[in-house]
């Protein structure tokens, strides 16, 4: 855009009374005196607003004839001017499309004289004023306000290779941004092009350096920065308590960004109020791999966070490559889910809906009557959880059950696993071979079934980890049976309480549930075992595997039971630890 027929011209001295508007081509202000062509260069032409400690406008570089940004810095503080400095030292040492230009001469400071002072006392002060390309485009501020029912991932995953890309710039020259949220990431729009508004594919800028920083790779024995500097929701724990901080610090930051934009709820609406943890996951459906990424970025400990922009990357392609097509176990996932997420996704809505009217009419419904509503939501929403993955995973080990057995019938394989197994522990003294290779596959097909009914059900906030829950499924359950050896075929009682203990606390601790991992498995496995405990003494049999010595298809619906119902026991029992008594420990204050 041309300006020069435009008589727009703003003053940036603060104390000027009447600094706008100023004739084109003056090169002092008529009312203070103060320069109007900056570097006989730059011409102020409008203010846009204020950010921090500074005043930015839009100026007119009469060199390239192109509009810039102007940020003059208002506070006389030696902090505040070592954050401006280091700004600008930053921004110039930066060319990456997604980070606004600084031209080698475009920190600099101007000389003024303040009118209010008399003439006699007249002392000139330094404005420092930094110009940088301007970007024209909207934050993910203004497009958050835009989709309250927020953006599709396909956005979000674009955004986030983006910035990943931009932190991987920064980092490796040991910068940390320190400010990163919705406000600070901008969608650069071409000059002359039209915004296709449903694809966001524009490139993201990252804006506002005022708080980046150098640091050092050896966090260690560092004493912590001397400048606090934070944003509520958005910067780590480690940083608003004034701590080391690396990059670590801006993964959670822009983690936090993009679940926010993702779901179309702010941070506060969506975090737990007695852990802070953020409960997101229910609110949007989203690629289980993309969340699980996310809720890594944003935990409370720093080294449980990605350790650098590269393994982000990595994780981050891999999703792109599988998020256009589904695979089989997203199809399977699909085929039994779908249905259910989307009743949860309704009953989350509806409890939103109602928590706000009831919150608009509260003087006459009464803070009492919504707190009971609330509560009522949330138990109906653990039962169906609950529900749902009982249902899963009973289904789940049932079928597992029955495919070890098939596995083990219709091949040689239980042959070749019970010769290995003579072969590295013949202490066993196993006199029947093939009975004990038909009883592990059985076993394992058992743990298999179980750890992918639990993941597919998705309940309790567990992170979805198919391949690694599987592999321990099978792995819990193959050291349940060789516990089961342990015991004496008289001991009928002990070894079924005894293999139950084993094969549920170690799937339980494999389940990649948020925290309180021991609590999970203590309760998941004693309340389970004190169930059979039960039944054991009602006359629940203790000889179900002994069919196994001659194959019987007629005798397989003993162990499928047994082990369905340990897969109901264990996801009742996950229920009520996650709903009961994790938040009750942590109320208590054990996080």
């Amino acid at each position: 855009m041309f300006h020069t027929n435009q008589n727009a011209v703003h003053c940036i001295n603060s104390d000027c009374p009447r600094p706008y508007p100023q004739p084109w081509g003056n090169k002092f202000c008529h009312t203070c005196g103060a320069p109007l062509q900056l570097l006989d260069r730059y011409v102020p032409l409008q203010r846009l607003g204020s950010g921090g400690f500074a005043q930015i406008y839009t100026v007119w570089d009469q060199k390239t004839q192109t509009e810039k940004v102007l940020k003059v810095l208002m506070e006389s503080s030696p902090k505040a001017l070592e954050l401006f400095a280091q700004e600008a030292t930053v921004l110039k040492s930066l060319r990456h499309p997604g980070v606004p230009r600084v031209d080698a001469d475009g920190y600099f400071s101007v000389e003024m004289f303040s009118v209010t002072t008399p003439q006699s006392n007249l002392k000139p002060y330094q404005f420092n004023c930094l110009v940088m390309e301007k970007i024209h485009g909207q934050t993910l501020e203004e497009v958050f306000q835009q989709y309250p029912q927020g953006c599709p991932q396909e956005w979000i995953l674009n955004w986030l290779v983006q910035a990943v890309e931009i932190l991987q710039e920064l980092h490796t020259r040991k910068i940390i941004h320190r400010d990163i949220k919705p406000s600070n990431l901008m969608l650069r729009i071409p000059q002359g092009s039209v915004n296709k508004g449903g694809t966001r594919k524009d490139q993201l800028v990252l804006i506002d350096f005022g708080g980046a920083k150098q640091y050092s790779s050896n966090l260690f024995g560092l004493k912590p920065s001397s400048t606090r500097l934070y944003s509520s929701g958005y910067s780590p724990p480690e940083q608003v308590i004034g701590g080391i901080i690396g990059p670590a610090a801006d993964f959670y930051a822009l983690g936090r960004t993009m679940i926010e934009m993702l779901t179309g709820k702010s941070l506060s609406d969506l975090e737990n109020p007695v852990s802070g943890e953020l409960l997101w996951r229910k609110v949007v459906n989203v690629n289980s791999q993309l969340a699980d990424l996310l809720d890594e970025m944003v935990q409370e400990d720093g080294r449980s966070r990605p350790a650098n922009a590269a393994i982000v990357q990595k994780r981050l392609e891999k999703i792109s490559r599988i998020s256009p097509h589904q695979g089989i176990k997203s199809q399977i996932q699909q085929s039994f889910a779908q249905g259910f997420g989307q009743a949860k996704g309704i009953l989350v809505q509806v409890e939103d809906s109602v928590g706000q009217a009831l919150t608009t009419s509260a003087h006459a419904v009464g803070q009492t009557t919504l707190f009971i509503l609330k509560a009522i939501f949330k138990i109906f929403f653990a039962c169906l959880d609950t529900f749902w993955t009982i249902l899963l995973t009973g289904v789940g080990a049932s079928f597992g059950t029955i495919g070890g057995f098939v596995l083990a019938s219709q091949t040689t394989i239980d042959e070749q696993i019970t010769k290995f197994i003579l072969d590295q522990l013949p202490e066993l003294n196993l006199t029947t071979p093939a009975i004990s290779g038909l009883e592990l596959l059985l076993f394992a097909g058992a743990g298999l079934g179980t750890a992918w009914g639990l993941t597919l059900a998705r309940g309790f906030g567990q992170k979805r980890r198919f391949f690694v829950t599987s592999i321990m499924g099978i792995i819990s359950y193959g050291f349940a049976w060789l516990v089961l050896q342990l015991f004496t075929p008289q001991q009928g009682g002990e070894r079924l309480l005894g293999l139950i203990l084993a094969a549920v606390s170690l799937l339980t601790i494999s389940l990649g549930l948020r925290s309180h991992h021991i609590v999970h498995a203590i309760v998941a496995a004693f309340g389970t075992a004190v169930v059979f405990a039960v039944f054991v003494l009602l006359g629940f049999p203790t000889n179900i595997f002994d069919f196994l010595s001659l194959p019987n298809w007629n005798e397989l619906w003993l162990p499928v039971t047994f082990f369905g119902f340990v897969g109901v026991f264990l996801s009742f029992f996950l229920g009520v630890s996650h709903y009961l008594i994790v938040p009750g420990l942590r109320f208590l204050g054990w996080r």
